[in-house]
């Protein structure tokens, strides 16, 4: 190549200079790249700062064997279930009040309450119809009636549980057993028999604690 001028050297020394200035950019390029990468690989040490296994003298040992959860649920459940059960073999025979028209009444409950009772004075807001009924599923039933009159706050329901025509010598074994179970409910406060037109000795009325 020939320079015939001042000015053709000058253009060759510009070209030298600038394949100078684009091999040292990507120089720097490459280096940078390679301290990124090196950034990177090391990221985890620089955050966790020194990192040392764990002495296995110090780790934690668990039983084998963990004792099973208690059943809380079902226990108040169990609970609930004794503490509503009635019995069988429970003597109502000695609390009832036998007048002209069978009655019982709690302790500190008036005279005046079954008469009000017999009267019809209280609105029947419930009723149950055990006649029928073998004496497991009317007892299940009436105490199923009695939890749902609570939820509801009725306080005086009717309970029919037959005059005992249909059983054997005609004896009313679930009129007692009805008078029995109904005794033990601690949220009955009194009954009385039914007055004839409501059904009479086939059922009784009975008066509920309120909220």
């Amino acid at each position: 190549m020939k320079l015939n001028s001042l000015q053709d050297l000058k253009a060759v020394r510009k070209q030298i200079e600038e394949k100078q200035r684009l091999a040292q950019e990507a120089e720097a390029r490459r280096i940078a790249a390679q301290r990124k990468a090196e950034a990177e690989r090391n990221l985890f040490q620089r955050a966790a700062g020194k990192v040392e296994p764990l002495r296995r003298d110090e780790r934690v040992r668990l039983a084998s064997d963990l004792p099973a959860p208690i059943p809380v649920q079902r226990q108040l459940d169990d609970q609930r279930v004794l503490k509503e059960a009635i019995s069988d073999e429970f003597d109502a025979g000695t609390l009832l009040d036998v007048d002209d028209a069978m009655s019982f009444r709690r302790p500190g409950i008036g005279t005046d309450v079954t008469r009000k009772l017999r009267r019809g004075e209280w609105s029947i807001q419930g009723e149950i119809d055990l006649h029928g009924l073998r004496r497991d599923d009317a007892r299940e039933a009436l105490a199923e009636f009695l939890r749902e009159a609570a939820k509801h706050g009725w306080r005086c329901v009717r309970v029919v549980h037959g005059k005992g025509l249909g059983s054997p010598g005609k004896t009313p074994v679930l009129k007692g057993k009805v008078h029995s179970w109904l005794i033990q409910k601690n949220e009955v406060l009194a009954f009385v028999q039914a007055r004839a037109d409501e059904g009479g000795a086939g059922a009784v009325v009975v008066l509920l604690k309120g909220q």
